[in-house]
């Protein structure tokens, strides 16, 4: 069965091919199982996050995280993007050249709780780091903000260890606030974003940077 064919199957028409082609079942057996794997890779990193939030919490009377979006990217997704890059249209190309299939956003209180939260995950040691951007120190020229990471988790099965790719993005609340409402506006219209637009848009980016970095200063004094 083509794997293409696969990733365009909705998960009704997959079930039902099931039933009716022997032939399929080895090929969505093995589709459903990498799903698996990346769905029980974000419920590790969570569940990592969420005990790291509440340790600090009990330890210093600060939660540094205000809450964790997960996601797992869609066939339909996951299909688009292997023809963006131009790869195959096969399971070789979906494990080994798209890093995001798995998906956790945290959002963070203040400004220094990114890096507190990325080295408090990076510190354990079976998290390993396979590539950061930081577009806090450096912007994106539309003035997005946020801390990426591509980490691989081991996720163990019945007598073998799979190390799986788990891309976290980690931003203030008002990162997050910004890159939403941008997302939103970008995707409503049909036409072009103008230049004028685009410029109030990175000015209101740098303005919430700037309360970002005032909030921050605000906790320290509070709390020193």
């Amino acid at each position: 069965m083509d794997f293409e064919r696969i990733l365009q199957m909705t998960t009704s028409e997959r079930n039902l091919a099931l039933l009716q082609d022997e032939a399929f079942v080895d090929d969505v057996t093995e589709f459903l199982t990498i799903r698996q794997l990346y769905n029980a890779a974000i419920k590790q990193v969570r569940t990592k996050l969420e005990i790291l939030n509440d340790g600090f919490q009990v330890e210093h009377c600060h939660n540094p995280i205000h809450h964790i979006e997960c996601r797992l990217k869609s066939p339909g997704s996951m299909l688009e993007k292997l023809r963006r890059k131009g790869y195959p249209i096969e399971m070789q190309s979906l494990r080994e050249g798209i890093l995001d299939i798995a998906g956790v956003r945290v959002v963070c209180n203040y400004l220094n709780d990114v890096n507190l939260v990325a080295d408090l995950l990076l510190s354990q040691d079976d998290i390993r780091l396979l590539k950061k951007k930081d577009f806090i120190s450096n912007p994106k020229s539309n003035g997005y903000r946020s801390l990426h990471l591509i980490v691989s988790v081991p996720i163990f099965l019945a007598g073998t260890t799979e190390h799986i790719p788990v891309e976290i993005q980690i931003r203030t609340i008002a990162m997050d606030y910004w890159a939403s409402l941008e997302h939103h506006l970008k995707y409503k219209t049909e036409n072009d974003v103008s230049d004028s637009l685009k410029c109030r848009l990175k000015h209101d980016a740098d303005l919430l940077s700037a309360i970002d970095a005032d909030l921050q200063d605000i906790f320290c004094q509070m709390n020193a």
